[in-house]
C-alpha cells in the first residue's frame, strides 16, 4: 500500500499516528507490514517524523540487513503498521551489509 504525498502529510501531522520506526521489505508490505526483512543483525530503525512547514524533511536511513534484495520500506507507529512505499530502485546486497536511502517527506503542518 504505497503512501501518497497526502497520506504522508496526514500520518506525519496526526497526533495519534506519529511514525516511530521504519522497516525494510523484500516485496510490497501490503496493509500489514508483510515481507519485512529478517535475519542477521536486521532491526527496524527508530525515527521521529513530525510535520514541518515547507517542503518537508530529508532523513538518511541506514539498515543493517541480511543478504538479499530489498524493494520497499514501511512506517510504523509502535506496533501499528501505517503503510509502505517502494524504494526508488531495488537494492541487492550480498553478503549481509547495510542498505541506505534518503527518505524525503513532503509534509506540511496545518
Amino acid at each position: 500500500m504505497p503512501f501518497t504525498p497526502t497520506e504522508i502529510q496526514a500520518v506525519a501531522a496526526a497526533e495519534s499516528a506519529k511514525i516511530t520506526e521504519l522497516s525494510l521489505h523484500t516485496a510490497d508490505p501490503g496493509t500489514t507490514g508483510a515481507n519485512e526483512a529478517t535475519g542477521g543483525s536486521y532491526a527496524r530503525v527508530t525515527t521521529t517524523v513530525t510535520a514541518t512547514n515547507g517542503t518537508g524533511t530529508s532523513t538518511q536511513v541506514t539498515f543493517n540487513a541480511p543478504a538479499g534484495t530489498f524493494t520497499h520500506f514501511g512506517a510504523w507507529a509502535g506496533a501499528t503498521f501505517l503503510g509502505g512505499d517502494p524504494l526508488d530502485a531495488p537494492v541487492t546486497i550480498n553478503p549481509a551489509g547495510q542498505v541506505k536511502f534518503t527518505l524525503t517527506l513532503p509534509v506540511t503542518s496545518s
